[in-house]
């Protein structure tokens, strides 16, 4: 499956041309899949102490506008997370989603762990969406989705292993400063799943977010990252390896343990 990740800025003019570039590259590239950043195309409403009911409306307007344009990146999927609300806004999700050919977009799950610090208010902007960690389908791929601080939650990964996912979704929102530890969990999270690697992330000027999203091997060798010079980058990945990679140490050790 030719899969691609890549970082996105959410700045409207920024955002236009990299879209263009994006769209081209995954035409020309022949991508089946396209893996977004966490909420791409809209601003990050949880640098924000305080909830705001205007700003999450406008987000919400922003990301159902994006939506209709995902069929320019000519993929057969496309999986990212939007803005979703439930009863009004009384009740407010980062939803994951994919876009589908035949099926067009249908919700995935919604993001549970979430972090209440300076700069990342999501617990007083979102409320907390699926405790389970399923496996869901694009195709001939099986899949997990652990929606960023989730890359964290080291507990999926065997049951990952057990129900023979076949690549980890890591939609991103973390910083410059923080690359070398987000790249270290999905290796991680790789190896202990027997799984690919693919995570994208959003960019911004000052760094807040620091873009590089990756594609790794299940064994853990980093195959791919983004960069400033390179933003898109899409592979074929060969899913058997998953199969071979799940009888290999070190995930033999722990079959039927869970």
């Amino acid at each position: 499956m030719r899969v691609t990740v890549c970082e996105l800025p959410h700045e409207p003019m920024a955002l236009a041309t990299a879209w263009a570039r994006l769209c081209e590259h995954t035409w020309q590239n022949e991508s089946e899949l396209v893996l977004l950043p966490e909420f791409a195309m809209v601003e990050p409403v949880w640098e924000a102490e305080c909830f705001d009911a205007a700003r999450w409306a406008r987000a919400e307007a922003v990301s159902e506008g994006w939506l209709g344009l995902l069929r320019e990146l000519h993929a057969e999927h496309v999986v990212g997370t939007r803005p979703s609300s439930v009863d009004g806004a009384r009740y407010r999700y980062n939803e994951g989603f994919i876009c589908s050919g035949a099926d067009g977009i249908r919700p995935l799950r919604r993001k549970f762990y979430l972090p209440n610090e300076t700069g990342e208010w999501e617990a007083r902007w979102f409320h907390r969406g699926d405790p389970v960690f399923p496996a869901f389908r694009a195709g001939g791929l099986s899949f997990g989705l652990n929606v960023c601080t989730e890359l964290w939650a080291l507990e999926t990964y065997t049951e990952y292993a057990e129900q023979g996912v076949q690549a980890i979704l890591s939609p991103r929102a973390t910083s410059r400063a923080t690359r070398a530890k987000w790249l270290a969990a999905g290796t991680v999270a790789a190896v202990r799943s027997g799984a690919f690697g693919l995570s994208s992330n959003r960019v911004d000027p000052d760094g807040r977010c620091g873009g590089a999203g990756w594609i790794i091997s299940p064994e853990g060798e980093v195959l791919a990252t983004t960069s400033a010079d390179a933003p898109f980058v899409t592979l074929e990945i060969d899913l058997s390896e998953c199969a071979a990679a799940r009888d290999r140490y070190p995930r033999y050790v722990f079959h039927g343990m869970s």
